[in-house]
């Protein structure tokens, strides 16, 4: 019985363990930017070393969770080679129950560019994408009014 028992805790572990970031390659990216069915994507660029992003991270994983209709993935610029790093990070700051990529690419600038083609790579970057195919995207520090605006929806 313990053993069933040692087991059954080995497998909660597991299964409780963030998920670690999947690859993003240039191929990956139309998928990536293609309109919701509704509501709004919003894809949330951050990487390791910025001091604002795990911030933004959290305020719009709280925007999503009275917005159903927002769907939020996170895409580090770091490479995947830190995904150890990544998934710790968002795991620490409670934030691995959303979607996450790392860039894959070994252009990391030509991701950029495809993913938005006006942004200097600065981060974080957040890029609002409407079902009806519109976007928006801003760099900086995100607060509850920013976040309206970027996703064109009223705050709650």
């Amino acid at each position: 019985m313990r053993r069933v028992a040692g087991i059954a805790a080995l497998a909660f572990c597991a299964a409780a363990q963030a998920a670690p970031p999947t690859p993003l390659a240039s191929g990956d990216v139309a998928a990536l930017l293609a309109p919701p069915s509704k509501g709004v994507k919003v894809i949330a660029i951050w990487a390791l070393d910025c001091a604002y992003c795990e911030e933004n991270l959290s305020a719009l994983r709280a925007w999503q969770r009275s917005h159903a209709d927002v769907d939020l993935v996170f895409v580090s610029t770091d490479a995947m080679s830190q995904a150890g790093a990544l998934e710790a990070r968002l795991k620490a700051a409670k934030l691995d129950d959303v979607p996450s990529r790392a860039y894959a690419d070994a252009t990391p600038e030509r991701l950029g560019f495809l993913i938005d083609p006006s942004w200097g790579g600065e981060t974080p970057r957040t890029v609002a994408i409407r079902a009806d195919g519109s976007k928006k995207a801003v760099s900086g520090a995100l607060d509850t009014d920013r976040i309206a605006r970027l996703v064109g929806v009223p705050a709650s």
